[in-house]
């Protein structure tokens, strides 16, 4: 007959043990593997007689979602912890139009048409495809569609940047050369 030994072992901790967990998560949401092993522990964990509402307070996920991947499992297999295709919302310019777009932001305002500007942002964005293409679109979104299209927003350039230095000196917020400083509004200089 074997002697067996009880061993005492204290639990491991891992230090910063929250910021562990939010980093494991986002590292499952990076890759289509990593879901499809993160919804196969939550059955395999279930298998071997959690509750749902059990496998789905150590992975972090809402108790219904668990359950859905129960049934999907029960249905299909492995295959069904595959993820399905997510279409997404259409997109509201078809493939002429971003080339159109592309062409114009390729172009100075004057030569796309571009009323009143020369200011490359959404707004003008916007007006332009609604002007020109017939495409309502708030500003807000047309940033995305400018890095789609490979630009990057560019601000002007404030007019002090281009004044005399005269006027430059009066918005500089270091003091002169053997000027005192005066102190801020708390008192510190």
């Amino acid at each position: 007959m074997p002697l067996c030994f009880i061993v005492s072992m204290k639990p491991w901790k891992i230090s910063d043990a929250e910021t562990m967990v939010l980093a494991r998560q986002d590292e499952i949401r990076r890759s289509e593997e990593s879901r499809y092993d993160h919804r196969l522990h939550g059955v395999l964990w279930v298998a071997h007689g959690m509750s749902c509402r059990e496998a789905a307070g150590v992975l972090g996920d809402a108790p219904r979602t668990v359950e859905n991947w129960i049934h999907r499992f029960e249905k299909d297999g492995l295959a069904g912890l595959t993820a399905g295709e997510r279409p997404g919302r259409p997109a509201r310019l078809s493939l002429a139009q971003m080339a159109h777009v592309e062409t114009a932001l390729r172009q100075t305002p004057a030569e796309a048409g571009i009323k009143g500007g020369g200011v490359g942002d959404g707004q003008t964005l916007a007006c332009y495809l609604e002007q020109k293409l017939g495409v309502e679109r708030k500003a807000r979104p047309c940033p995305r569609l400018f890095r789609q299209l490979g630009f990057r927003l560019r601000k002007p350039r404030p007019l002090i940047a281009q004044a005399d230095p005269q006027a430059q000196a009066t918005h500089k917020k270091t003091p002169h050369a053997g000027q005192k400083s005066r102190p801020g509004p708390w008192g510190v200089g």
